[in-house]
C-alpha cells in the first residue's frame, strides 16, 4: 500500500499496516502532509493575517501570537469589515509545490491554521466575544456567518487542488473545562461546523478538527456531526484511557505526545509508555490512530532526543502487520 492508502485505512479503520505519522514541520518522512491554505503570516515581517489583524509576538518559537488589536472594536465596524478573498489562488501555491515534490503517494491535509470561533475572537477580542454571545447574539451570528462562509468557499476548492482532507483548527478548551457554556457552543458553533463537514464530505474530503484543552464533553457532538479525525491537542488532559474506551472506533484520533508534560519533561520510558496507551486504547480498532511528531518539543524546553523517542515509540508500538 502507498502511504496515502495507509492513512485512509487508519482514518476509516480498514486495517492499515502501521500507525501513519504527521510531522509538524518537515514532510520527507510524513504519511499525512500538512499544507497551509490560509494566509496568516503575510507582509515583510510575516506578521499580518489575511483576516486583517497584525500579530504581536512574545516569542516566535513558543506562541502563535496575539492580535495587536481587535478589528471589530464596535459592532458598527462589522458593517465595514472586508473579509478575505477565499478565491485568491495564491493560497494553493504550497500544495502545488508539495505535490510536485512528493507526488500522489502522500495524503494531503489542508491546514487552516485557525478557524471559526478562534478567528471570531481574533477579530472581536476574546472577552468581548464571550460577553457578546449573551448580550449581542444577533451580531455574533452575523460575524460567525462571515467567518464560516469564507472557510466554506475555501473548502469548495480543496479537492480540485489536490487535497484529501480539510483541517479545521479551533481551540474550545481550557485546562479543565470548555471555554464557553456547552449550550452556547451547540447553538452557535456546532451547526456551522456540521455545514462545513457536510460540504467537505460532498466534495470527497475527510474532515479533521484540532482543538487544544479539555473538550471531552463535546466529543460526542463532534462524532455526531461527522468528523472523521480529531486531534485533541493534549490527549492526557481529556484522559487517554477513557477517550479510547468511550470513543475508540467511532472517530480516528490524531495525537501528539503531550507538549505540556510528557514530551517536554518526560523520559524516553515515559514517552514510550504514553504512546503505547495511544495504540492500546485509541488505535486498536482496525486502525483509528494517526501519530503526530511535534518537532517543537525542543523549543518548548524538552530534551532534543524526545522528538526521536516519539518517532521510535510510534514505530515500535504502531506496527499492526
Amino acid at each position: 500500500m502507498t502511504r496515502k492508502e495507509q492513512v485512509i485505512k487508519a482514518i476509516h479503520m480498514q486495517g492499515p499496516e502501521y500507525v501513519p505519522l504527521l510531522y509538524s514541520k518537515t514532510m520527507d518522512d510524513a504519511d499525512m502532509v500538512n499544507i497551509p491554505v490560509e494566509m496568516h503570516f503575510t507582509g515583510p515581517a510575516k506578521d499580518f493575517s489575511e483576516w486583517g489583524f497584525q500579530w504581536d509576538y512574545v516569542d516566535h518559537n513558543l506562541t502563535l501570537g496575539q492580535p495587536k488589536e481587535s478589528i471589530i472594536k464596535s459592532w458598527d465596524d462589522l458593517k465595514r469589515y472586508k473579509a478575505p478573498d477565499a478565491f485568491d489562488k495564491s493560497r494553493f501555491a504550497a500544495i502545488k509545490e508539495a505535490r510536485e515534490r512528493y507526488g500522489k503517494e502522500r495524503y494531503y491535509k489542508a491546514n487552516f491554521v485557525l478557524t471559526g470561533y478562534a478567528i471570531m475572537t481574533m477579530l472581536r477580542g476574546f472577552s468581548d466575544l464571550l460577553e457578546d454571545m449573551y448580550l449581542n447574539r444577533e451580531e455574533v451570528e452575523k460575524l460567525a456567518d462571515i467567518v464560516f462562509g469564507v472557510e466554506e468557499d475555501i473548502i469548495r476548492q480543496l479537492k480540485e487542488n489536490g487535497f484529501d482532507a480539510m483541517g479545521l483548527c479551533d481551540d474550545y478548551g481550557t485546562q479543565d473545562n470548555l471555554v464557553m457554556d456547552p449550550a452556547l457552543w451547540r447553538e452557535i458553533i456546532k451547526p456551522r461546523l456540521k455545514k462545513q463537514i457536510d460540504l467537505a464530505h460532498e466534495c470527497g474530503l475527510d474532515a479533521y478538527l484540532h482543538s487544544c484543552g479539555y473538550i471531552y464533553d463535546i466529543i460526542p457532538d463532534l462524532i455526531e456531526i461527522g468528523f472523521d479525525m480529531l486531534n485533541p491537542g493534549q490527549p492526557n488532559i481529556n484522559g487517554i484511557e477513557r477517550m479510547g474506551e468511550k470513543f475508540g472506533g467511532k472517530i480516528c484520533f490524531v495525537c501528539p505526545i503531550s507538549y505540556q508534560s510528557t514530551g517536554v519533561t518526560g523520559t524516553k520510558d515515559d514517552i514510550f509508555a504514553e504512546i503505547k496507551k495511544y495504540v492500546d486504547y485509541m488505535g486498536s480498532f482496525n486502525g483509528g490512530l494517526v501519530g503526530i511528531i511535534n518537532e517543537d518539543l525542543t523549543d518548548l524546553g524538552g530534551d532534543p532526543n524526545n522528538i526521536q523517542h516519539t518517532i521510535d515509540a510510534f514505530k515500535t508500538f504502531g506496527k499492526y502487520k
